[in-house]
């Protein structure tokens, strides 16, 4: 290789290196702060960077949210994708679907916190990330595909809407994160340590299994 493309190489590196050190600042900044409360002089001192970097990068701060939305999203997807959930049995993969919601967000907690968020902005930023509706269809589409394969094999009930499946599932997890300090006030029971994080776990399991499993009819008495 020339010096002249070596010289292409290293700028685009070092480019990318800057843009995912500004995405790792922005997204811890956004975590603790939310939209309102990062300031970009801060991201870009955590990045150790030039503010002007933000804006040759990103446009604006709304535009470095909307880049952060699009990398967290990414990220658990990709972290979906990784289960090879289609080579299961259908209730072995939903179940470690389950688990993997539970368990992502126990150890993701910036997730939760900037789509809390986000809300709040009424998912604004989202109407302008072009490859959120792709990077989340696959995840519908999987759970389509296994609850029919579940349905064959007798194992889940017929008639099941697998976006509603999904909400289900996502949502038992991601209410109980986004809200478990004020739960554990409001019912005076810790819900944020290890075996209180274990025992909720097991029972969103259980019930979410239960809720699409195939119950046959029961034999009437004689």
């Amino acid at each position: 290789m020339s010096e002249a493309p070596k010289k292409r190489k290293a700028r685009r590196e070092t480019s990318e290196s800057t843009r995912q050190q500004l995405l790792a600042a922005a997204r811890e900044a956004f975590m603790v702060g939310g939209l309102e409360g990062a300031r970009v002089d801060d991201i870009a001192l955590r990045a150790g960077s030039n503010k002007q970097l933000v804006y040759h990068y990103f446009g604006n701060k709304d535009g470095l949210y909307t880049a952060v939305l699009e990398q967290v999203y990414q990220e658990i997807r990709e972290q979906e994708a990784a289960l090879k959930l289609g080579s299961l049995p259908a209730e072995e993969a939903m179940r470690k679907l389950v688990e993997f919601s539970f368990d992502y967000l126990r150890q993701s907690p910036e997730f939760v916190r900037i789509l809390v968020d986000e809300n709040i902005h009424y998912g604004r930023h989202l109407k302008d990330a072009g490859a959120v509706q792709a990077v989340n269809k696959p995840i519908i589409d999987l759970i389509a595909q296994t609850l029919e394969r579940g349905v064959e094999d007798g194992v889940f009930r017929r008639g099941l809407d697998p976006l509603h499946v999904y909400l289900s599932i996502a949502g038992m997890s991601f209410f109980y994160f986004a809200n478990i300090h004020t739960l554990s006030y409001a019912f005076s029971r810790s819900l944020d340590g290890k075996a209180e994080m274990d025992e909720r776990r097991a029972h969103i399991v259980d019930f979410a299994l239960n809720a699409i499993r195939n119950r046959a009819p029961a034999t009437p008495s004689t």
